[in-house]
């Protein structure tokens, strides 16, 4: 059979009582430390006996959980109240008035201003921050420049390997130009062949790391062809 429902009501017998207070106290705690690990929240529990003892729980610090209450309650309270409610709204203005004042003048003695009435511990505090952030400014300023080389670097090193792939295309060419003449006119003439016609576009190529390729172009000498053409025809 299951178990039958407990009335609630306040136990007479004394003995049971304080039986019932002591296990009930002790489930009232595992809850309370359950409910803040698994849910993170800020939990007080503050319980007092039949007899004046007093038992509490709190996960970070009774003292900051019953501020926390008490602020929380004025503020609730303070919001129902509309003259409240104005008067904490003028607060939190003014709060912030005078926040933005200090600022503004804060701004003014970084700037070199309004050094009037400040002691030789606030110059000295207001030198290190002044100094702090120079070298913050150096710092950001260098690792910029720094990142400027390192692509410039990879600009260059880009442009070389370009350099490098037309250099290899040019002989290419070269090689290319040199069989179709020798197929052309022989290898009777192949020194007059590579002197006059296997290059008649000269080509300057520059094989220093960082130089650009030169190209100079040089017009052909067709009046050369023309004579050996009729010289060996004589022959």
């Amino acid at each position: 059979m299951g178990r039958g429902k407990i009335v609630i009501r306040r136990i007479d017998n004394s003995t049971s009582r304080q039986v019932t207070f002591s296990k009930r106290r002790n489930g009232v705690l595992k809850k309370a430390k359950e409910l803040a690990i698994l849910c993170d929240a800020e939990v007080g529990l503050i319980i007092f006996s039949s007899t004046g003892k007093l038992y509490e729980f709190s996960n970070t610090s009774m003292k900051s959980v019953t501020e926390r209450y008490n602020k929380t309650k004025d503020e609730r309270q303070q919001l129902h109240n509309p003259v409240s409610e104005l008067k904490l709204w003028q607060r939190e203005a003014e709060i912030l008035r005078q926040q933005l004042q200090d600022l503004q003048v804060n701004h003014r003695q970084l700037m070199g201003q309004e050094f009037c009435g400040l002691g030789v511990k606030d110059l000295t505090n207001l030198e290190n921050k002044l100094e702090m952030s120079l070298r913050s400014i150096r710092m950001q300023k260098e690792q910029i420049l720094k990142d400027e080389i390192q692509d410039q670097t990879r600009k260059g090193s880009m442009i070389h390997q370009e350099n490098l792939e037309l250099y290899k295309k040019v002989n290419l060419i070269r090689q290319e130009n040199a069989e179709l003449y020798k197929k052309a006119y022989g290898t009777r003439d192949v020194n007059v062949v590579n002197e006059n016609t296997i290059n008649p576009y000269r080509f300057t190529v520059s094989r220093e790391v960082h130089a650009p390729i030169h190209l100079q172009l040089s017009q052909p000498e067709p009046q050369n062809f023309e004579m050996q053409a009729g010289t060996s025809d004589s022959r």
